[in-house]
């Protein structure tokens, strides 16, 4: 632990609950050994691809380990699959933790944990890792969905940074309300409206619920026989989110087309910003997995085109 560097910042992922308690926990943590207020940045999967790594030194949470991370004083806490041995800098990582309880175990070691952080940490594990036999694991989705409503910096603001006061909070009764009775709706109609983007992938509509529980229950109900489901989301600033989802890895592969990332049957990626709509979103996401039979019919159009005129 005393050979932690001190972090100019600490990045993390933006989208869902582990990268907010994985974000935080690393901010106390920098102010336990520093006495030091380090900015928090962070990313979604897109823009991460895209940020130069400018900073001396930083802290990296919930976001894979790749060669340009591989920099002296930098270290990287994190539980995505990743092939890339590190040489200078320094990595805490496994695949059967979340980000936030390889966090919370450092923080641990400096006698920073507390019961209600115990209990919090739990629920953000049994999220992540989507552990279905977990007693807690329909609270912990309700949890998770927290960040997915009302996104990172709102909730982080609406709590003043304090995750202790995610606890029983208020509006967890109205993700219970939300799940209990949006999402058998929800599930009706997106089973009634997936659409092929290719015969792997498939498109779901949805209008309500959580979409992360409507989509695995069709996967693992297998009432659809596309591999990889497709939902969108539309952040308040306009931007598109397409979100991927698997039961056998093939998600991520898919999600990386689009330079997104994640875990191998959980991924995401942001659509371009000429993208307004779903319509826009379906043709594109066609365009992309579909390159050589757009590349025919371009061609056979540009052939017609070019025709000469039929004589009369």
């Amino acid at each position: 632990m005393n050979s932690l560097p001190r972090p100019d910042v600490i990045l993390t992922h933006e989208s869902d609950l582990d990268g907010l308690v994985a974000g935080v926990l690393l901010k106390r943590l920098a102010r336990k050994l520093f006495d030091a207020d380090v900015r928090i940045e962070a990313c979604n999967y897109n823009y991460w691809k895209q940020r130069e790594m400018r900073e001396r030194s930083a802290w990296v949470t919930d976001l894979c380990f790749e060669p340009r991370l591989d920099r002296p004083n930098w270290v990287v806490i994190d539980h995505h699959v990743s092939d890339t041995p590190p040489k200078m800098a320094s990595l805490i990582h496994d695949v059967n933790k979340s980000a936030g309880l390889l966090c919370y175990e450092l923080c641990q070691q400096q006698g920073m944990g507390s019961p209600q952080l115990d209990r919090l940490v739990h629920l953000n594990n049994v999220a992540d890792l989507f552990l279905e036999d977990d007693p807690d694991f329909v609270l912990a989705s309700d949890y998770a969905n927290l960040v997915k409503i009302y996104q990172f910096w709102n909730l982080l603001a609406l709590i003043d940074g304090q995750l202790e006061k995610l606890l029983d909070h208020p509006l967890l009764e109205v993700m219970e309300v939300k799940r209990r009775i949006e999402n058998p709706l929800g599930l009706a109609w997106s089973r009634a409206n997936i659409t092929e983007i290719t015969p792997a992938v498939g498109f779901v509509d949805t209008v309500i619920g959580n979409t992360n529980l409507i989509v695995h229950q069709l996967l693992e109900r297998q009432e659809t026989h596309f591999p990889v489901l497709i939902t969108l989301f539309r952040r308040a600033n306009g931007v598109m989110i397409a979100s991927f989802r698997s039961r056998n890895g093939e998600a991520l592969k898919v999600a990386e087309k689009f330079q997104g990332g994640g875990h191998a049957n959980a991924s995401g990626a942001t659509l371009p910003r000429s993208i307004k709509n779903v319509g826009d979103a379906v043709n594109f996401l066609r365009t992309v997995l579909n390159p050589r039979k757009d590349a025919e019919i371009n061609s056979l159009e540009s052939a017609f085109s070019n025709a000469e005129p039929a004589g009369r």
